[in-house]
């Protein structure tokens, strides 16, 4: 450790830290635009220059190492001086958008340049010219003569997303970012270079001249994607969802968010929501109330009960929904009588039923932390774009990640082994790469396996090193030999002292596990309703034919059904074959909560008011409960729900059980090759509300998605 004063003040730090660490550390603000807690110093913007006594001139603070002893002062007449001759420099090109530019009110320089700036310039010559540029739908590059060339988009590319799609051409005056050869910005982590724009330079298409910062309110809420559970600030105009931005969190999603979190909120405004119930008749859709919806739903769930049994009645339920709404759709099966319910549509292979809720196996904030990581099934940068971040962050540090993978990973990081195998065969390479470890040891192996030049490299690999983990994707979730993927990676991880852990496909996948969304003793599991095994169907959020392994098939097979209700938030889902539809609120216009990939129960609040005759979920299952006369429904409130779940009286953030949470498995280990390779959700196809944002399907990833499908089609 270093002391030295800072202000008069006494300040120990890190040897090796900058003027800037110790600054942030001590709560002393220095003016800067370049600096940014997340990424490298490049110290080229030199707003933060410093007084450092017997230093000749101002030091700037980001790239000046501390040293014992050492005596700076922030707010001299040199310092202040100094602050204010980089200010004017940089404004001499900057152009006089204030009134206009999206980022009035929320930038940097226009802060900055109250305390810093001249109220006139010295300066008459013309300013410069930088011609806009298409960079692709997310982001705008429209006022790029707003740059200051702090170069923090450049280094976000590099360092964070793993992808330098952005970098600085010609010298002086004639500096610009652009994209080099005048591609499209493609990162799935792209969004998050607006929000470290510290002008307005790069800005949000999709939010482009829509509001001023200052007319939206801000309120707290949770992704509804992917597992990582990350915290978001969803900025709100006139009970309508304008941006969404990250809240930030250290221990979930730091200071980012996917561009996956950032962009669908534009589904939510759009043409697509149902906005009151529909009934079928005669083969045409009805606009009715509530009060006809729910008595046409409850009586016709009785009178199919009475006909066929309860068995006969079934549940398919998004992991997507809610933590409150999965455990009242089990629980209103559960009244009936059935146990038909189930919440793994994309699965090929349903196990034997287990209390142990599948997890990460570890903290999300552990995955920056890892030296030695095995992926199995996983297109990592697309599934997980925030999880990627962090092991990205680890092989930057030195992990050696290795992968077995259908496909040649481009998870834009350095891979220290990779096997490409073909799904079918991926329980025979894990058995090869457990017999590598074997014979290391001198153990012996828990199947047979062929010990590979490639196997005995990743064995190798696996007992180097300290903090290690085994994470299974989605494809191995989804896997008809799952279980034996996850016997021998744990047999692997006892061997090699790694942990196990699930990567998680969606936003409650762990909820889901919790609330009991799954099927009891003599339940029909997701795989068996959708092959046509039920007279009613209550589908909870998901469209069966773009969220199953079922695919198309599901179709069919539901319109088999005597009665098919839907609960959704959009008019077009499952058109084909519902005979109701009920318009439930998405995740801003309800309250409730998600349990990421590490057990993390995080609740949230509705932050609009539902639009039109939509409804919060739970309220519409208590309601059609309660027309059923089933016992135990009068809740008031989610959090009454919540409470239930979990027997705690309140709970704001919490875990689930640690007794609750296991990978460990006791499944025999099947060596022959699978069948159907597994059904894994691109990245904006991945849930409802994602398919109906306009701005994420003219991506790159979206369009690209949308040819292999054709394709895939094409060859069927």
């Amino acid at each position: 450790m270093v002391e030295i004063e800072l202000d008069g003040k006494k300040v120990e730090i890190t040897e090796g830290s900058m003027i800037m660490h110790a600054a942030d550390k001590a709560g002393t603000y220095i003016p800067h635009f370049c600096y940014h807690k997340k990424l490298s110093i490049a110290a080229n913007c030199r707003m933060c220059l410093v007084d450092v006594e017997k230093a000749p001139k101002p030091m700037p603070a980001c790239a000046t190492p501390v040293t014992q002893g050492m005596i700076v002062r922030t707010k001299s007449e040199k310092a202040i001086k100094a602050q204010k001759s980089v200010m004017e420099f940089l404004l001499i090109n900057h152009p006089l958008d204030c009134p206009i530019c999206d980022q009035g009110g929320e930038c940097q320089l226009q802060d900055l340049a109250v305390g810093y700036g001249g109220s006139t310039s010295r300066y008459e010559e013309e300013k410069r010219v930088v011609f806009h540029k298409d960079v692709g739908p997310l982001i705008s590059m429209e006022e790029m003569s707003r740059c200051i060339h702090c170069t923090r988009c450049v280094r976000f590319g590099q360092e964070v997303a793993g992808v330098m799609e952005l970098g600085m051409i010609h010298r002086g005056e004639h500096s610009e970012i652009t994209t080099i050869v005048n591609d499209t910005i493609d990162s799935e982590l792209s969004g998050n270079m607006i929000d470290i724009c510290p002008v307005g330079a790069l800005t949000s298409k999709p939010f482009r001249y829509s509001a001023r910062t200052w007319e939206l309110s801000r309120r707290k809420s949770v992704s509804p994607h992917d597992s990582t559970g990350a915290n978001l600030i969803v900025q709100v105009k006139g009970n309508k969802v304008m941006r969404v931005v990250p809240f930030e969190n250290e221990a979930i999603n730091e200071c980012w968010i996917s561009d996956r979190d950032r962009f669908s909120y534009e589904a939510l405004n759009s043409d697509e929501r149902l906005t009151a119930p529909m009934i079928k008749q005669g083969g045409e859709w009805k606009t009715v109330d509530w009060q006809t919806a729910l008595e046409y739903v409850a009586n016709g769930l009785k009178q199919i009960k009475a006909s066929h049994g309860a068995a006969s009645i079934g549940t398919l339920v998004s992991p997507h929904s809610t933590l409150e709404e999965l455990h009242l759709a089990g629980a209103l099966m559960r009244g009936l009588g059935s146990e038909n319910i189930d919440h793994r549509l994309r699965h090929a292979e349903f196990g034997a039923a287990t209390t142990d809720v599948r997890y990460l196996g570890m903290p999300v904030a552990g995955l920056s932390q890892l030296q030695r990581v095995l992926v199995v099934g996983s297109n990592l940068r697309k599934d997980h774009p925030l999880f990627a971040l962090r092991i990205r962050h680890a092989a930057r540090m030195g992990a050696a990640v290795t992968a077995l993978v259908a496909d040649t990973p481009d998870w834009a990081m350095p891979l220290a082994n990779t096997i490409l195998s073909p799904a079918s065969h991926w329980v025979s390479v894990l058995a090869d790469i457990a017999a590598a470890v074997a014979q290391e040891k001198g153990v012996a192996a828990p199947a047979a396996g062929k010990v590979s030049d490639q196997a005995l490299q990743m064995a190798k690999s696996l007992l180097g090193g300290e903090r290690k983990a085994i994470l299974l994707g989605n494809a191995a979730a989804h896997h008809a030999k799952a279980s034996s993927l996850l016997t021998l990676a744990n047999w692997i991880a006892a061997q090699t002292g790694a942990t196990v852990g699930y990567l998680g496909e969606a936003a409650n996948t762990v909820g889901a596990q919790f609330a009991n969304a799954m099927p009891g003793a003599g339940g029909l599991h997701a795989g068996q309703m959708l092959a046509g095994g039920l007279k009613a169907t209550v589908l909870l959020n998901t469209e069966p034919v773009f969220d199953s392994a079922a695919g198309a098939a599901a179709a069919a097979a539901l319109n088999q059904s005597e009665m098919v209700v839907t609960l959704s938030p959009f008019k077009s889902a499952n058109l084909a074959f519902s005979d109701v539809l009920l318009p439930i609120a998405p995740f801003t216009e309800t309250s409730g909560s998600f349990v990421n990939a590490e057990g993390r129960i995080q609740s949230f609040h509705a932050v609009v008011k539902p639009l039109a005759e939509t409804r919060p979920a739970w309220k519409v299952l208590r309601v059609l409960a309660n027309l059923l006369e089933l016992p135990g429904f009068d809740f008031e409130s989610s959090q009454e729900v919540l409470s239930q779940i979990t027997g705690a009286p309140t709970l704001e953030a919490s875990h689930v059980p640690a007794a609750r949470l296991s990978n460990a498995s006791q499944s025999d280990i099947d060596l022959t090759p699978a069948g159907k390779p597994p059904v894994v959700a691109t990245i904006y196809q991945l849930d409802s509300i994602v398919r109906r944002a306009a701005s994420l399907q003219l991506t790159a990833d979206a369009r690209g998605a949308a040819v292999s499908n054709a394709t895939e089609e094409s060859l069927a």
